[in-house]
């Protein structure tokens, strides 16, 4: 206070009489000046912290409150605002729906609402045995905002448990993915999780291809969503998939396996694998028999391979068509040996060596093309290599440790090398299509869009070789059960020993038939395996030829006229030209 006062005292004597503070001034103390502008500073601090103070702890103190009540506040917005995100129809290449979205609601409850627990939980048994559970049970004793208590649930159940006016339980709408075939189509497809959100097959496709992406963005209505059409011909499923079924019960199989692929577009126009499951109960597919053995599993093809393998030779341009080679004796390699199935133990030619299925051939026809040309060929044709297409479930080949001599060899007929039926599918079609490597899809595919895709991996000379060859043994050789009157089909059996604990099973085989019709103008491959078919009573072997060969031709029979495939009966179809 001294030091204000001694400033008003100056101030007045400026204004007043003249004084000797006029001629002598006395400069202020340093000190006063510092305490008179630092006492306003700290003022306006402590008003500024206290502030700070006041707004922190009422936000805190919202915090605690909002901690203190979480579970209500963030459930209810999850029930009030919860809506599953809609999914466009999935369509046949027909137009026929595989998949749409359905009304569904889901039952729900918030237990501070319900002032009875006991009558609620008998009430909800009463309509869904399901949930007699004793977490159930405390769940609606407890102090929840809200708990979900099944989600999709029927309309008959909804209109039943509605009946009872049970107080704090409602019900959400929400859609329902539904599939009108069940089984049918069901590895293609692939399932939804309980949120509508694709977990497996074209579903997940279509999740990850743009429809996670308009989620992201907010849409979720299912007007402007296009339907996506598939390649898949509904009808051929059909009878691909009843065929194969009545294949494993007549045959007592494990396993099947069924493709049906367009060889100038690459299309699949069908698809199934044995044991399947209803997309419906998508509980079904975790079953581990339930593995999309077709895109999913990997094999050792057995003597299909050995068309893949007199391809190869011929194209190397180091083996001819009219070429023969010694198949008397075994071969012996890095101490194992190689020999006949009923072998003929003479010199065979080139088309011997393909319709009597000759181990020992097959093996000197690799070796005199090399075995870096294997390698090439292989890889050329995508054998070595993960397959593209739209199917999450692709899985990579097993290629051999070590590729030797004997791993060669052993390739060459189609063991020591693991790839999926697809891989098969479509290396046969680019054998007999005019050479063209056509990558495999499930949705609709023109011939003008494939051929911009297309690469040319072997030459047609080659290709129209392997269809004579693969004519030839449908008509004289294993394949002859697989003829069809009128659609001139060709192909090659393969019977494949099993491993179990390293070691080949005499007797259990994975058996395969790999065709294409009409082999004078191919139009479609047709794939078919079956997993450890048994001999039935009158039959010399369970090899390809007794069971899966048959098999194939029903099908051909039955999905030929429905392709738009028409028979020919000249008897002019079964010649084809081969230039070498």
């Amino acid at each position: 206070m001294p030091a204000v006062f001694l400033l008003f005292s100056r101030r007045r004597g400026v204004s007043g009489q003249k004084s000797s503070f006029l001629k002598t001034p006395v400069p202020p103390r340093r000190s006063a000046i510092a305490t008179t502008v630092r006492e306003p500073a700290r003022s306006r601090v402590y008003i500024a912290m206290l502030a700070f103070f006041l707004v922190f702890g009422a936000i805190g103190g919202r915090l605690v409150a909002l901690g203190l009540h979480q579970e209500e506040d963030g459930s209810s917005y999850v029930a009030a605002n919860k809506k599953i995100m809609a999914r466009p129809d999935i369509l046949d290449r027909n137009g026929e729906i595989l998949a749409t979205d359905i009304k569904s609601w889901s039952l729900y409850a918030e237990p501070r609402k319900i002032p009875d627990p006991d009558e609620v939980f008998e009430g909800l048994i009463s309509v869904l045995p399901e949930l007699n559970k004793p977490l159930i049970e405390k769940r609606l004793r407890s102090d929840a905002g809200f708990i979900w208590l099944k989600r999709e649930i029927s309309s008959v159940q909804k209109e039943q448990i509605h009946s009872l006016g049970l107080p704090g339980v409602d019900f959400m709408d929400e859609t329902q993915r539904f599939y009108p075939g069940g089984n049918t189509v069901s590895h293609v497809l692939g399932t939804v999780n309980v949120d509508g959100r694709g977990i497996s097959g074209i579903e997940k496709y279509i999740d990850e291809a743009w429809l996670n992406d308009l989620r992201d963005l907010g849409f979720s209505s299912k007007e402007g969503l296009e339907p996506v059409k598939l390649s898949i011909d509904l009808r051929a499923q059909y009878a691909v998939r009843d065929e194969l079924k009545r294949a494993m019960e007549h045959y007592k199989a494990q396993a099947a396996v069924g493709i049906v692929l367009k060889v100038d577009t690459g299309e699949v126009v069908a698809m199934t694998s044995l044991p399947d499951f209803d997309p419906n109960d998508r509980s079904e597919a975790l079953k581990p028999d339930r593995l999309n053995r077709a895109t999913a599993g990997v094999f050792e093809m057995g003597s299909v391979f050995k068309g893949i393998t007199v391809a190869m030779a011929l194209d190397s341009g180091k083996v001819s068509i009219d070429d023969s080679f010694d198949a008397r004796n075994p071969i012996r390699a890095s101490g194992k040996t190689i020999s006949d199935f009923h072998g003929k133990r003479r010199i065979l030619s080139v088309p011997e060596i393909f319709i009597y299925s000759s181990n020992i051939g097959t093996a000197k026809m690799m070796l005199a093309a090399g075995i870096e040309q294997q390698k090439s060929f292989l890889k050329h044709l995508g054998l070595t290599e993960r397959l593209g297409g739209e199917l999450p479930e692709r899985a990579m080949p097993l290629l051999p440790p070590r590729w030797n001599e004997l791993a060669a060899m052993t390739i060459s007929f189609g063991h020591g090398l693991s790839v999926t039926p697809l891989h098969t599918a479509v290396a046969a079609a680019t054998l007999v299509n005019g050479g063209k490597l056509i990558e495999p899809t499930f949705l609709p595919r023109s011939k003008e869009e494939a051929d911009k895709i297309a690469k040319q991996v072997i030459s047609k000379e080659t290709s129209d070789a392997v269809r004579y060859l693969n004519r030839l043994n449908v008509l004289e050789g294993s394949g002859r059960r697989a003829a069809v009157p009128g659609y001139d089909v060709g192909g090659k059996t393969g019977t494949a020993q099993k491993i179990k604990n390293g070691q080949y099973l005499e007797g259990v085989y994975l058996n395969s038939f790999l065709a294409s019709f009409p082999m004078y103008d191919p139009q479609y491959v047709v794939l078919l395996m079956l997993d450890e078919p048994q001999k039935l009573e009158g039959q010399y072997y369970a090899t390809a030829g007794w069971n899966v060969v048959p098999t194939t031709a029903a099908v051909i029979r039955r999905i030929a006229p429905m392709l738009g495939v028409k028979p020919n009966f000249t008897g002019d179809d079964e010649t084809i030209p081969v230039r070498y």
